[in-house]
């Protein structure tokens, strides 16, 4: 059992359960019902998502270090408030009963919240297989 961390439209594991779509925003242009068969999504979770004002610093970041640094710090502030920690805990818990992954659109891991979302779930004792 473990919680994957993934980019959503990417196809499936074959282990990786529900997937969640922790994004702001739904896909444009795609009806809800073919969200799952698309590999988006199975359930919209925005709650883990960055706040809008953040998405949109985000997008202006581009190669910069130290405003990507910036967007970690407040994207963790976000995700200190006691609904999102509560949302936290629980998904590290059920990770280690079920299958089962989040993620968001961005190409690159590395410059997206879900590498932070990593680092939050493993901090609370999540099961994250390696890719």
């Amino acid at each position: 059992m473990a919680v994957r961390i993934v980019r959503l439209g990417s196809p499936r594991h074959a282990q990786e359960g529900l997937r969640i779509g922790t994004v702001r925003r739904p896909p444009r242009g795609v009806p809800k019902a073919e969200y799952a068969a698309r590999d988006l999504y199975d359930v919209w979770l925005p709650n883990l998502a960055p706040s809008e004002a953040l998405l949109k610093q985000a997008r202006a970041i581009g190669e910069d270090e130290r405003a990507w640094k910036a967007f970690v710090r407040r994207y963790r502030a976000e995700m200190s408030t006691p609904e999102s920690r509560a949302l936290l805990e629980t998904l590290a818990a059920l990770s280690h009963t079920a299958n089962f992954s989040v993620g968001c659109y961005c190409a690159d891991e590395a410059r997206c919240h879900r590498s932070v979302l990593r680092e939050l779930l493993a901090a609370r004792g999540a099961t994250i297989p390696a890719n």
